[in-house]
């Protein structure tokens, strides 16, 4: 049985991959058959259109059957879009407390707080955080599966979104020991949803510094294209291994060498950003070499272009 298939739970004769292979065979079988009989048969056209009725009759019912199991996947994958989204909204509102909660107890404004005590604290804090990623992250995977994650397109310049992550990210990079170069050109506006790619730009200086083991350095790139503006973060780290490169943009997976030097990230990151780059009319891609380090870019459509597709579009 194929993989996706026992991936589902799904039988054998519901299996799509399965069907359509057997439907496969019913046609080249049925052509063979039609073919021997009308020659050998000429004036059997009786018996030839029965054949014909009777095979027809067998590959409707195949494709109903086919369909009826895409029916089902597709209402099972909408229950689990919307459970996701249920839950993970009901979740933000309890966090939230805990961790209004957590901040007031550390203020010591409701007594003095013991240093070991405070320890425990953070650890609270820092988890609550990272709690309330996750929660943020299934619910942007949610809208981007239902087709309703929201973009506000409008002009803004990369380049200041750039270097404001670039000083939010600096204290990190130090303490992992790792240089931050930025090479960053003029450039022309571009025109995307600013909130939604500096989740994008976010994620990839996130993944670069996490991934830089003992010392080294990320270079940040910007660059105009022909009717793009191209960026790029490249990183001397560990780098992907090569089976594992195929699957570098699905949902929840995380690489060996994720595991192996046991980063945290919940596997939905990139996901989420090529999902925000290609809804913004860009592209995304990324080259790694295991133990030498790896280079995402991604690029977004300049003001003029998006103009002049406008244009082209309402003539």
């Amino acid at each position: 049985m194929p993989y996706h298939c026992r991936r589902y739970g799904l039988s054998l004769w519901q299996c799509p991959q399965f069907l359509f292979l057997v439907m496969g065979m019913v046609i080249i079988g049925a052509a063979i058959t039609a073919y021997a009989i009308g020659t050998h048969f000429v004036e059997e056209t009786g018996i030839v259109a029965l054949l014909v009725m009777a095979l027809t009759t067998v590959l409707l019912i195949i494709a109903s059957i086919i369909v009826g199991s895409f029916e089902r996947l597709a209402e099972a994958n909408r229950m689990k879009a919307e459970f996701v989204s249920v839950v993970s909204h009901q979740l933000r509102a309890p966090l939230s407390n805990l961790k209004w909660a957590i901040e007031l107890l550390m203020s010591g404004r409701l007594g003095p707080i013991e240093e070991s005590q405070l320890d425990y604290f953070r650890i609270l804090k820092e988890n609550s955080n990272r709690m309330k990623e996750l929660i943020n992250d299934l619910l942007i995977v949610s809208k981007i599966e239902q087709s309703s994650l929201p973009l506000a397109k409008r002009e803004f310049h990369l380049r200041d979104i750039i270097e404001k992550l670039v000083l939010t990210f600096k204290p990190f990079a130090r303490a992992s020991n790792v240089e931050v170069i930025i090479e960053l050109d003029s450039v022309p506006p571009v025109y995307a949803d600013p909130t939604q790619i500096t989740l994008v730009v976010e994620n990839l200086l996130d993944n670069a510094i996490r991934y830089v083991k003992n010392r080294g350095e990320i270079r940040i790139k910007l660059k105009k294209l022909d009717k793009e503006v191209l960026f790029e973060v490249k990183d001397s780290g560990v780098g992907i291994p090569k089976p594992d490169q195929k699957y570098i943009f699905n949902k929840f997976f995380r690489s060996e060498n994720a595991l192996k030097y046991q980063t945290q990230g919940s596997g939905l990151g990139l996901y989420i950003a090529k999902a925000i780059v290609e809804k913004s009319g860009g592209k995304i891609g990324f080259e790694s070499e295991e133990g030498k380090g790896t280079k995402f870019w991604f690029t977004l459509p300049t003001t003029a272009s998006s103009k002049n597709l406008k244009q082209a579009v309402i003539k």
